[in-house]
């Protein structure tokens, strides 16, 4: 069945319930859906799944009385809402995931995972695919493994893996000609298909055993390689049988540092939840072929939503997302659509998968174990959030702040000679960057090295439509990077959009050694002399460390359009290299440096170059 909307508006009563409920839900069907929320603005608010349209949205409306926190505070702000009806319950389900990721609306559950994890990639689709370290998951054919919980866990498995396995170890998608092979053939941990004829078959093989070992099926690869092993012995190939034992030592020795928790072998993901006041933290543990392979953590700021939606929401937003998905999922608690949960993961993988909610025996231990870590985690998150709010306090304090600065805004320009002039903006909540509100600017009006125009620029930009609602929230301290010329251009400019006194405004400036100054400086409007922090280095730390992530986020942008531009200016002028050329050609060699150095038959050996056009590139170069 195609999924049919239906807008509808109830009137509002004093109390802000709908009335004349019975009229307007008549047009409601008792059909499963997805239902839309919206606030007096249009603005989406909540997206809900049902089984039964009609009831599920009649119990928003019929008995305020019986409703939870959460709900209440909901309908409060509802002034129409639509529905979206399915063919089934669990089509509902797939369209309230990808309706949430779509709208975030504000009533519901959001994952929120700070930390861009990485993972292992390899395109099985190329004929001599490598490994690769990336932290965006797509769904482009690749093979994808992790996340691991730190860039060193991922970097110590990829070294291990090239330790024990022939893959080409270089870091380009496409195999790169070259003229003799690297150092890694000569010590034998490289097939070399860069300049040598490789078997298709023999590296497939070598990708079929490392799929394994990054599946966690390490004791069937084991058992595979003693019997490669001992067919070589038998056949007098000794020199294959030593190098076969020699990896089956190396991953014995490495199933000896990883925990077995299972002695069933099933793969499977433990998750559990914890919360206090409004924190909460979900954990996720990774157990494959019976061995815990990682843990992953996700916090939550939510102060109402009963335990049963937040599991709920992590599960449609982690695994609509992710192709890991394990034979069986153990949960603390209880899902009241488990069933439903279970089919729709089954239809991404493809294969049965199981939700369960143990409560005795070996899986309920590994329920526990989840409980225990996500229960040190939140203590962890709790303790960093004491120590932030007793600095912010320092600061509301010391600065004389008219508001608690849970949210400070930083803004700093870079540019050079007065070209690529750019700015950056990094947003910082209750003491941690809130990077979803980064933002970075380029100067359009300026065009020289005119620091207190591009201030004036990118603050008259920020908070030209502060107003609006769907506007970014208002700061409660803004800092700008520089002395009193720049405080004094940021109050100029809140002055002219009349928000001047809003929010509270400092400068911050390096300091200076040659005049013996031993401290970073913060200037406060209309006070002459940098306040004196003495005692409390810490909370001036704080500014300093905002201070130096927008001085980050704008130095990487400006390099960012300073490489692109030279980029273009050095390639597009060459007679042959087309926009398709180009991008091969960076791609292969990253920088036009690289590709001026190389050499003309490996330049013509790339798709889509030929002698003619490598040889006028290089005579242009």
């Amino acid at each position: 069945m195609k999924p049919q909307p239906n807008s509808q508006t109830p009137e509002q009563n004093a109390d802000g319930h709908g009335a004349g409920l019975a009229e307007t839900l008549a047009r409601v069907p008792h059909s499963p859906g997805v239902y839309l929320m919206k606030n007096s603005a249009g603005k989406v608010i909540y997206v809900g799944k049902a089984a039964d349209l009609k009831n599920r949205l009649g119990s928003y409306f019929s008995n305020s009385s019986r409703l939870d926190a959460k709900t209440g505070v909901l309908v409060k702000h509802i002034s129409e809402f639509e529905t979206i009806v399915t063919a089934s319950e669990a089509e509902a389900l797939i369209l309230e995931s990808n309706l949430i990721k779509r709208h975030r609306p504000r009533y519901n559950v959001i994952l929120k995972d700070d930390k861009r994890y990485p993972s292992l990639r390899i395109d099985v689709n190329q004929k001599y695919p490598n490994l690769t370290i990336v932290r965006r998951t797509k769904k482009d054919g690749a093979l994808y493994f992790g996340p691991y919980p730190s860039a060193g866990a991922v970097r110590q498995t990829l070294k291990m893996i090239h330790r024990m396995f022939r893959l080409r170890k270089c870091r380009y998608s496409q195999v790169k000609p070259r003229e003799r092979p690297c150092l890694n053939y000569q010590i034998g941990a490289c097939l070399a298909p860069c300049c040598r004829e490789v078997d298709p078959e023999e590296y497939r093989r070598i990708v079929n055993e490392v799929r394994m070992f990054l599946q966690g099926r390490t004791p069937d690869l084991i058992r595979r390689i003693e019997s490669q092993m001992q067919e070589a012995a038998e056949s007098r190939d000794f020199e294959t049988a030593a190098r076969l034992r020699d990896k089956m030592y190396a991953l014995e020795k490495t199933m000896e540092k990883q925990v077995a928790v299972t002695t069933d072998f099933v793969d499977r993901d433990v998750i559990a939840f914890k919360r206090a006041q409004s924190k909460a933290v979900v954990m996720l543990l990774k157990v494959r072929n019976g061995y815990l392979q990682g843990m992953r953590d996700f916090s939550f700021s939510d102060e109402i939503s009963a335990d049963q939606e937040i599991l709920g929401a992590f599960i449609k937003q982690y695994y609509g997302e992710n192709e890991s998905i394990p034979d069986e999922m153990l949960t603390g608690i209880k899902l009241p659509d488990q069933e439903l949960y279970g089919r729709w993961l089954s239809e991404i993988r493809n294969r049965k998968v199981v939700l369960r909610t143990p409560v005795r025996g070996e899986k309920a231990r590994l329920v526990r174990m989840a409980y225990e870590n996500a229960g040190q985690r939140l203590a962890a998150i709790t303790e960093e959030q004491n120590t932030a709010a007793l600095l912010l306090s320092g600061l509301h304090k010391r600065l004389s702040l008219m508001r608690y600065p849970r949210r400070i805004e930083c803004v700093d320009n870079s540019g050079l000679f007065g070209t690529d002039l750019v700015a950056g903006l990094v947003v910082f909540e209750d003491g941690a960057p809130e990077k979803s509100d980064y933002r970075q600017y380029r100067i359009r009006q300026i065009s020289a090295q005119d620091d207190y125009g591009c201030m004036r620029e990118v603050l008259s930009r920020r908070f030209a439509d502060m107003e609006k609602e769907d506007a970014m929230p208002k700061p409660d301290l803004l800092m700008v990077d520089g002395g009193k010329g720049q405080l004094n251009i940021a109050l100029a400019v809140l002055k002219e959009l009349g928000i001047s006194g809003r929010f509270n405004v400092i400068g911050i400036a390096k300091k200076d050694e040659r005049k013996g100054e031993k401290e970073d400086k913060i200037y406060l409007p209309g006070r002459a002399n940098p306040i004196n922090f003495q005692n409390n280095i810490d909370e001036l730390h704080l500014l300093q460390r905002i201070r130096d992530e927008a001085h980050r986020r704008a130095i990487s942008f400006h390099r960012k359009r300073r490489t692109d531009r030279s980029l273009k200016s050095a390639l597009d002028d060459i007679p042959g290299i087309g926009k398709k050329r180009k991008e091969v050609l960076l791609k292969y060699y990253g920088s036009v440096h690289a590709i001026g150095n190389a050499p003309v038959d490996e330049l013509a050996a790339l798709p889509g170059m030929t002698k003619k056009a490598a040889e006028t590139l290089r005579s242009e170069l």
